[in-house]
């Protein structure tokens, strides 16, 4: 019997996946730094996956201001030219016929200060972590600008071939943490109550939607909750889906936590309980309470690993699409190997992945740098592998990968320092 994984999914604008599974956005740090425009390591990453067989690609973070960055590598549509590099970008990861999305994203206060010391946010409330700029509170023109930015860039992503477009209200980024009231202090109408707080979000799907038409696929990734005390709660999550549910959304991403609070990144390095173990991924339970609460098509992403978890969360009605990311970072081509049934298990390399001998010759600020970001820092050099059109090498040193990762990074900020990147212009 043919797995339900196979089944295509209609989507409320009119537009079908081929099949329940997704890669989710990672972060990829393969555009140009100087411009921000994609590169032909984009097109060679996604061609790789659109040929994996999901039925649905989200790319990582595209961002709408040049200015603020979530890290210098990233794609920005900010009248940065680069339309004919976006078009062979979707061409390439669209040429399974498959669909692709692109992840609009502004990272607010979570911009690193090496990208920009005075990053715009709700309320001057800075990451309660080191290595982040001191944020400014926006104004309201700058809250009028930021939505305007992403519509602007929704409307690109569809004149470019993109299939539809993914708006990040999760992770504590610009979105989120205007729902967060740890983040959002204002005393205006974009802080306060939760109608007020949801204003930014709802705002913006709204001149998104007007950007692209009722035939593009929209969705949104949301925080079940930040996880935080005083934070942006599950109840308030339940309403907030409510509202997007009103607003027409077409598929809606659960997760949770930022990065004061990463319980993506907490929970990927934790192997399950065996009470939860046939549940497989992170936030299955918080989307068992927003399919109550709506009937918004749901992606869960993060843990599933087994194709009888993701038969199973499918066949009890409990999520619409899978996602899958680090997985597919060491086996780009699981999905079509799963549809058909030839697969039956995924890779868990960040459960046994270590920071081997050879960690001694770091020093002190490089070991703290590295126990943080050694495992992410692996997973993003097995992109950058296929960026440059490598295979994945799963027996990579952690510590070799660190390294890589941290030179690449470092590179990519002395050349957008270099380039002045960072006086960019308003789009209204």
């Amino acid at each position: 019997m043919a797995s339900l994984l196979n089944r295509p999914l209609a989507l409320a604008c009119g537009a079908s996946l081929s099949n329940r599974i997704a890669k989710a956005a990672l972060t990829e740090g393969l555009a140009d730094p100087a411009t921000n425009q994609s590169t032909e390591r984009h097109c060679r990453l996604y061609r790789r996956w659109s040929e994996g067989g999901a039925g649905l690609l989200i790319t990582g973070n595209v961002q709408v201001d040049r200015r603020f960055l979530e890290r210098p590598g990233n794609v920005a549509i900010d009248h940065n030219e680069g339309i004919a590099a976006l078009r062979r970008y979707a061409l390439a990861g669209t040429c399974a016929g498959n669909h692709l999305w692109m992840q609009l994203n502004h990272p607010g206060r979570q911009t690193p200060a090496h990208v920009h010391q005075a990053p715009l946010a709700p309320s001057a409330v800075p990451v309660e972590l080191p290595g982040f700029g001191r944020p400014v509170a926006m104004s309201g023109e700058d809250i009028l600008d930021v939505i305007g930015r992403f519509a602007q860039a929704a409307s690109v992503a569809r004149e470019t071939g993109f299939t539809g477009v993914q708006i990040h209200a999760a992770h504590g980024y610009l979105l989120s943490q205007f729902l967060n009231p740890r983040a959002n202090r204002r005393e205006d109408e974009w802080g306060g109550t939760l109608d007020n707080r949801a204003r930014a979000l709802l705002e913006t799907v709204r001149a998104v939607r007007r950007a692209v038409g009722a035939d593009f696929p929209v969705a949104v990734k949301l925080n079940s909750s930040d996880f935080q005390q005083g934070g942006f709660s599950t109840a308030e999550s339940l309403q907030v889906v409510q509202w997007l549910e009103q607003e027409g959304v077409d598929l809606l991403e659960i997760s949770g936590g930022n990065y004061e609070q990463p319980r993506m990144v907490v929970a990927a390095r934790v192997p399950l309980k065996e009470s939860t173990r046939r549940r497989e991924a992170y936030f299955l339970e918080q989307a068992a309470g927003i399919r109550a609460a709506c009937r918004i098509p749901l992606m869960v992403t993060g843990g599933f690993r087994t194709l009888a978890a993701m038969e199973s969360a499918l066949a009890a009605d409990e999520v619409d699409v899978i996602g899958l990311g680090r997985p597919l970072l060491v086996e780009p081509d699981a999905p079509r190997r799963l549809l058909a049934g030839v697969t039956h298990a995924l890779p868990s390399p960040e459960l046994t992945l270590q920071l081997e001998d050879g960690a001694g010759e770091l020093d002190e600020q490089e070991r703290a740098a590295a126990k943080m970001w050694s495992i992410q820092g692996w997973f993003a050099v097995q992109m950058l592998r296929m960026g440059d059109g490598l295979d994945p090498d799963p027996s990579l040193s952690v510590l070799h990968a660190f390294r890589q990762y941290q030179a690449n990074e470092h590179q990519a900020a002395q050349e957008r320092n270099r380039s002045g990147a960072t006086n960019g212009a308003k789009v209204l």
